[in-house]
């Protein structure tokens, strides 16, 4: 049997994401245009779902249990003419942890650790960030949860889960999975040892 069919979203811009801050488990909301992303969101997914011959009531949905990612969870089922709320959250999910670097920006992180960051550009899959984790700790977790999946999925989460899936389901090498853009405002339809990225 195939394994189900992950539709991710990564969640909506943040006023952290804008001046390049690093997140990880520090629980920002969505902005303005955050939200318009995951307007846009639904409306790709609605599309694929019609291509597909399928209703939006034929997936699971589960978020992130931090805000930015649930907000536009709600966003999308909103867009999807869903119950906004009715989805569930999976700490699994949460975005990679970067300990003393949170809040910090790559700038603020070069200055005050420039020794560890060199150590993070050779093995970025097994670097941890001081009192953070690394993409193999993430994927650990995240793969934990997939493991449960008997569905196909809309997923709401973070960049970091979507690299630790993709170097997990051995879409692309993990040190090259690790560095993947992953952007918001578009859906990633994760089947089998395939990714697909639509607009």
């Amino acid at each position: 049997m195939a394994a189900p069919t992950l539709y991710y979203v990564r969640h909506g811009l943040t006023d952290w994401n804008f001046v390049g801050r690093l997140q990880g488990q520090h629980d920002t909301t969505i902005n303005d245009e955050g939200r318009v992303q995951a307007a846009r969101s639904a409306e790709i997914l609605r599309e694929l779902f019609a291509r597909d011959g399928r209703s939006p009531d034929d997936f699971d949905y589960v978020s992130s249990p931090l805000a930015r990612a649930r907000e536009t969870m709600e966003i999308v089922r909103r867009g999807l003419d869903l119950e906004p709320a009715g989805f569930r959250t999976e700490p699994r999910l949460a975005e990679i942890a970067f300990g003393e670097w949170e809040g910090l920006t790559y700038a603020d992180v070069m200055k005050r650790d420039p020794d560890v960051v060199n150590l993070r550009e050779g093995n970025k899959w097994r670097f941890q960030p001081p009192g953070g984790e690394s993409y193999e700790q993430v994927a650990q977790r995240v793969g934990a949860w997939y493991a449960t999946v008997t569905k196909d999925t809309v997923v709401s989460a973070h960049g970091g889960v979507a690299r630790a899936l993709v170097g997990l389901l051995g879409i692309e090498p993990r040190e090259q999975a690790a560095h993947r853009a992953i952007d918001q405002g578009v859906i990633y339809v994760f089947a089998g040892k395939t990714l697909a990225r639509y607009t």
